[in-house]
């Protein structure tokens, strides 16, 4: 089989393992021997972020974002959901609460920025008690800025508020510890720094908020939160149809990554494949978007040479054909591409690339 080198921020390069994981004999997921492995899943999920006994896992068939709608559409009763936007999906967040009719407040920063923490403490201050939720990413891959978890939960339990995270693009790749940074609900899903295939989204979330959400209005069918884990919970089994094959391959993925050291060797690894990437990058003329600091080290913008003579979608397809993919910016402000390096990667990999851009880059210039 072909190995492509995907350079985008999730799906993720996969390891034969977990390709491997996909080819499983049928089977009826109401079986009991399928519940049972969903509850092995389930239970590797918790793993990942040192859940203690208060959290319970719920797995939803679908994307990343049916995970987040999942949350945002049961996490309240009548009061706000307050949203922490400075990028892409902090402002698909506000998206999904006016699709639903839930009301949401957001706060801004530039794509880019990090959130203004005493601009927020000010709104608090003011309008806490309108809230009940408030909601952020942690890792913003529009342009790669990672925003500070502990203390923006520390903020949001302050003010006596629940805490809404997406980590999607930061669950098992960056450190993230619930028995000390217990926020509420915890997402992501099984495509990105987890390297397991698409197809079902993680909701890591504290036992007594599923109880309280119970008695909340019900804004969804499928992806009504609580019933969903009601299912999973009392019966072991998902309330629908699952993607089977994928869940074989998270838990193979789960093992791989267990296998290797966890959150810090796969953080590790992640970060001297960013550190080859920005070198080389900065050496063929590509400067960063995002400032060293708040660099997540997991997927980096850089700014589109306002000097070339060639497209985006050129330099892509050139690269797409030596089996490499490359993604696009999200930042309508200034003109960008990402290049991620999450997945199962390697230092040949990453000098691959370099060496087919830098072959792009000379065959633009004669």
């Amino acid at each position: 089989m072909d190995r492509n080198i995907l350079l985008n921020p999730g799906p993720a390069t996969t390891s034969a393992r977990v390709k491997s994981a996909l080819i499983v004999p049928d089977i009826c997921p109401r079986e009991q021997e399928f519940g049972d492995l969903l509850g092995v899943v389930k239970n590797k999920a918790l793993q990942v972020v040192s859940a203690d006994s208060r959290y319970k896992a719920v797995l939803i068939g679908g994307s990343g974002t049916a995970a987040i709608e999942a949350c945002l559409s049961s996490c309240t009763n009548e009061k706000a959901v307050l949203i922490l936007e400075n990028g892409a999906y902090g402002e698909r967040m506000k998206k999904i609460c006016d699709a639903l009719k839930i009301p949401a407040d957001v706060i801004k920063a530039n794509w880019g920025d990090p959130i203004d923490q005493q601009a927020l403490k000010t709104h608090l201050e003011q309008n806490a008690q309108k809230y009940h939720v408030m909601a952020f990413i942690h890792h913003e891959t529009t342009v790669g800025i990672l925003n500070d978890l502990s203390s923006l939960h520390r903020l949001a339990k302050q003010y006596k508020l629940k805490t809404l995270v997406d980590a999607m693009s930061s669950y098992a790749g960056i450190e993230i510890d619930l028995s000390k940074d217990d926020v509420d609900y915890l997402v992501s899903s099984s495509n990105k720094c987890i390297q397991g295939m698409a197809g079902l989204g993680i909701c890591i979330v504290k036992e007594q908020v599923l109880n309280e959400i119970s008695q909340y209005p019900k804004r969804s069918f499928y992806l009504d939160l609580s019933n969903n884990y009601s299912s999973q919970e009392k019966n072991n089994q998902f309330a629908f149809t699952p993607p089977v094959q994928i869940l074989y391959a998270l838990n193979e993925a789960f093992d791989e990554f267990f296998e290797a050291g966890g959150t810090t060797a796969r953080a590790s690894r992640y970060e001297e494949l960013y550190l080859q990437m920005k070198s080389g990058m900065l050496e063929l003329g590509f400067e960063c978007l995002v400032p060293e600091h708040l660099q997540a080290k997991i997927l980096t913008a850089f700014r589109w040479p306002e000097s070339s003579n060639f497209t985006f979608e050129e330099m892509h397809d050139y690269l797409y054909l030596k089996g490499i993919t490359i993604y696009p910016g999200k930042n309508a402000k200034e003109k960008s591409f990402r290049i991620s390096n999450i997945g199962e990667l390697n230092s040949e990999d990453i000098s691959f690339f370099l060496d087919n851009l830098k072959s792009f880059l000379q065959s633009k210039r004669h």
